[in-house]
């Protein structure tokens, strides 16, 4: 009888535990109740939150609309689908459910065990040239930084011609006479998302640092930029790229529709019914095809009243601090050299055909008189085009006008050996990868050293055992977590410095400004290549 009440306890006992357990789980937020997952490291996830409803039928090229109530429990435990897209990346690995047009959909890691911790938050956007990406991407879970009391989350959002799309049809139905710029529109809408639900996590709304890679950094720029977002942000962190002249710019409402008629052409749809009746499939393939389509956002006058250089300079954007900055070695030096030997002769012969009225101050800026400078000065010069220039003036403006500190950064970390099972995967220009064995010849062909584009997403997310390509080393474990430190410091306070870390003084609108060059040895700088960037700055703000 004593053993059978003892049994009757356990099993009691046990019951309220799981009950406890499960209740912890559970999140009230706008739209009802959710169940999210306890992680061995004693995080909660809530994976696949819907915060928006699905951007299909007639909602497709609609702002996105609050989410629909739901009743019950809502399971929130896996990834919900990926945005519409192609395979464009090599390095992309999704844990999605799918892919859909129906993708509006955040996940969220958090530490706390109660709904009044009123902690720092994390909103990350995922890069991929506004044509690829997703919030599930493991290089990006939110669970570490979590183990650092932030809540984090990741969102998805909208994606090529179902987030870019510009048409007079769209401008004329819209009530802010604007089309084009869903995918910023969704990003906008996760973040007021955020204002209303975060405190069920733990978070706190006056505590939100967006943040973002690549196309994600883009995104970062314009949600800083734009009057419907920079209101709901504390901190923005920038990892390559902003929405600036050459980078991804917007343009003109008008040169959009235009090209927006174009593409409907293209596909043979004569109006903005025929264009939503097309099978999301369809659409994604034609939208594919070469010089069909191109993700370009628009000034229209809502979402972005002007160009972001504009906004900046006349102080309209968030006045929030800004840590940002670029890797050392964004794309190799043949993406200005093409197939040419990089020798002294055929450098200067290659600068004086693109830049024949520049050409002897540029080959004072980029100097290439021997091949390993050649090899150095072709990659600045061609990382300077695709992504670092636009970087640096989102800095300089954001120095200029923001009124809080802003932190440079450079991402010098190489790239450890790729493990043995990944020996297949060539290194593509822009940080991806593409199969095929690398073809072997006697003379070895000088690479670009340093950090490519996307390289320090694991390091900076204190991620890297999420990714198997590489044999990661201690030299990259102690890289990371000295980045990943910076950051969660940064989210935490505005202020990436803390015990331990070498110290990083604010950035100025000096020749000698201070950066931090985050490598093996990780130190503060100063900064050598602002008349460079001046100089590409007279060419590329006219």
């Amino acid at each position: 009888m004593k053993l059978f009440n003892l049994l009757v306890v356990i099993q009691f006992v046990s019951l309220m535990a799981f009950s406890q357990t499960n209740s912890s789980l559970h999140v009230k937020v706008s739209n009802g109740t959710l169940e999210g997952v306890l992680e061995s490291s004693g995080i909660r996830s809530f994976k696949g939150i819907p915060f928006a409803q699905a951007p299909v039928g007639d909602l497709r090229w609609k702002d996105p609309q609050p989410a629909k109530n739901w009743t019950g429990i809502k399971k929130a435990d896996k990834f919900g689908p990926s945005a519409m897209q192609t395979k464009v990346f090599g390095d992309m690995k999704f844990r999605s459910d799918g892919m859909s047009e129906d993708c509006l959909y955040l996940n969220v890691w958090t530490p706390a065990k109660s709904s009044n911790e009123k902690l720092p938050v994390l909103v990350y956007f995922y890069g991929g040239g506004f044509m690829a990406g997703d919030g599930s991407e493991a290089r990006y879970d939110g669970e570490n930084m979590a183990k650092e009391g932030i809540v984090a989350l990741t969102v998805n959002y909208r994606l090529g011609v179902f987030g870019f799309l510009a048409h007079p049809e769209l401008t004329k139905e819209s009530p802010h006479n604007s089309s084009g710029n869903y995918a910023l529109m969704d990003q906008n809408a996760a973040l007021r998302w955020v204002q209303e639900n975060i405190a069920a996590f733990g978070g706190d709304p006056a505590r939100v640092t967006i943040a973002g890679e690549s196309a994600g950094s883009i995104a970062v720029s314009a949600q800083m930029a734009s009057p419907l977002s920079k209101d709901l942000i504390a901190g923005a962190i920038g990892e390559s790229g902003a929405m600036i002249f050459p980078t991804l710019a917007p343009v003109s409402m008008e040169v959009g529709e235009q090209n927006g008629l174009a593409f409907a052409e293209k596909v043979k749809a004569g109006s903005l019914a025929a264009l939503r009746a097309m099978p999301a499939e369809e659409l994604l393939q034609a939208a594919s095809m070469p010089g069909v389509f191109s993700a370009s956002s628009t000034i229209d006058g809502y979402f972005l009243p002007k160009t972001l250089p504009a906004i900046f300079a006349a102080g309209e954007q968030a006045k929030v601090p800004l840590l940002a900055g670029w890797n050392s070695a964004e794309i190799p030096y043949q993406a200005f050299m093409g197939a040419d030997a990089p020798t002294p002769e055929n450098y200067a012969k290659k600068i004086r055909q693109e830049y024949p009225e520049q050409a002897d101050l540029i080959l004072k800026l980029y100097p290439g008189n021997t091949q390993q400078e050649v090899v150095r000065s072709a990659t600045a010069l061609a990382s300077d085009g695709f992504i670092v220039y636009s970087t640096w003036k989102w800095i300089d403006l954001q120095t200029l006008t923001g009124g809080k500190p802003v932190y440079r950064y450079l991402f010098s970390k190489s790239k450890p050996p790729m493990a043995s099972e990944f020996s297949n995967l060539v290194p593509g220009l822009a940080g991806g990868f593409t199969e095929g064995k690398q073809e072997i010849t006697t003379q070895q062909t000088p690479v670009s050293e340093g950090a490519p584009h996307a390289f320090e997403i694991e390091y900076a997310m204190g991620n890297l055992d999420t990714n198997p390509v590489y044999a990661w080393t201690s030299d990259d474990y102690k890289v990371s977590k000295t980045m990943f430190k910076y950051f969660a410091n940064f989210i935490k306070t505005g202020n990436p410095n803390g015990p331990d870390l070498p110290q990083w003084s604010p950035t100025t609108n000096t020749d000698n400004a201070p950066f931090i060059n985050i490598d093996v040895i990780t130190k503060q700088e100063l900064a050598t290549d602002r008349a460079r960037y001046l100089f590409l700055d007279g060419i590329y703000t006219k």
